[in-house]
């Protein structure tokens, strides 16, 4: 029999993810482009084998220590959407041994070493070309007049295989309405599929337009083009995705338990999930979203109190400002919805899958800390 948990832990709807995996590939299924989630929200190979079951082609692993948790799991298709340097050419040689492994680039340089690396080894190393779609985080310049030339050359070079374009809109974060996101989502296609075109043109085949963000993927899901899509928190969802539309509360699956351990005021009250348990991140949203989660008061409702405000997070408190009228005792237990679901899960050993009657059941978050 597992261990009761002691709060603050983090409770998932078993039903839940589930639905949440089975309404993402339907999604990419319907409109006809592979689906490769990634698996830095959820770091379970338990997690990713339900995607792959349920029809995904692939993971996606933000760095290679993680991927490496994943391949001794078993999973073989393994992309990293991340700009990994050649000095890990060992590791990557090392994966490849036991996985299908992509990787991105953005540099010609970095190409070059990376081709060096892999012709020394007798090896074809499949890459992808980040393209910066508005983001600016890393990428090429679609707009640099220099930028087909910068592909078709790295394109060329032995020892890799140039599969196409890659791109993650997280500025679709910071939409501030959902005509916004649409015309980021429209603009990050036309961005691509133009680029693909000019690539094309120069006598270089594009095979695949990879595009990546939860809030954006039932509008890219429509655009004609993309090849592959690559959203992560769609699994657990939370309260910024809720805020930007892409899930309403009762998607929810990622919850934190936390007991109220202080009620020093009439107008706070204190629980025992500080930024150790929730992190430190705000809210994204259309609208406002203050604090640092949103509090359910108790384990069944499916509706924040949202007289209730996490105004603060020290490591081990979460002070809230409540209403004088709030029944809120020390001892009491409540639900928290994590601003971010990412975040939260790197901060846990394990996560503690729910049925529908409320029975637990630990889940190891396998890949936790694997941040190299």
């Amino acid at each position: 029999m597992p261990l009761s948990p002691r709060s603050p832990y983090p409770v998932v709807s078993a039903s839940r993810l589930a639905a949440n995996i089975a309404r993402m590939q339907t999604l990419a299924n319907h409109a006809g482009v592979r689906l490769r989630p990634h698996a830095k929200t959820h770091k379970s190979p338990v997690i990713a084998r339900m995607q792959i079951d349920a029809g995904a082609v692939g993971i996606c692993c933000a760095k290679l220590s993680e991927a490496a948790v994943f391949a001794d799991a078993g999973i073989t298709d393994i992309r990293v959407p991340y700009p990994v340097n050649p000095s890990n050419a060992d590791r990557v040689l090392v994966l490849m041994e036991r996985v299908h492994l992509s990787i991105i680039v953005d540099d010609a340089d970095v190409a070059a070493d990376w081709s060096g690396a892999m012709t020394r080894a007798g090896k074809v190393l499949d890459i992808l070309v980040k393209v910066d779609v508005g983001t600016h985080r890393c990428g090429v310049n679609p707009e640099a007049s220099n930028v087909v030339g910068t592909i078709t050359r790295i394109a060329r070079l032995p020892g890799l295989s140039f599969r196409g374009l890659l791109s993650h809109a997280g500025h679709t974060y910071n939409a501030e309405s959902a005509y916004a996101l649409a015309a980021m989502v429209t603009s990050e296609t036309a961005i691509m599929t133009g680029l693909a075109q000019r690539v094309r043109e120069a006598g270089v085949a594009v095979e695949e337009i990879s595009v990546g963000s939860t809030p954006s993927a039932a509008l890219a899901a429509t655009q004609k083009g993309i090849t592959e899509m690559r959203p992560g928190t769609y699994v657990f969802l939370d309260r910024s995705q809720v805020g930007l539309g892409s899930a309403t509360y009762e998607h929810c699956a990622l919850f934190i338990v936390a007991t109220v351990v202080s009620r020093p005021a009439p107008d706070r009250a204190v629980l025992d999930c500080g930024s150790k348990t929730l992190t430190s991140d705000g809210a994204r949203g259309f609208a406002d979203l203050p604090g640092y989660g949103a509090v359910f008061l108790s384990l069944n409702e499916n509706q924040p109190d949202t007289s209730i405000v996490i105004e603060r997070v020290s490591e081990e408190h979460a002070i809230c400002r409540v209403p004088e009228s709030s029944p809120l005792r020390p001892g009491d237990r409540v639900r928290v919805l994590p601003n971010h679901a990412c975040t939260v899960t790197n901060l846990t050993d394990r996560l503690w899958l729910a049925n529908d009657q409320g029975a637990l059941t630990p889940l190891a978050v396998a890949a936790r800390g694997r941040n190299w």
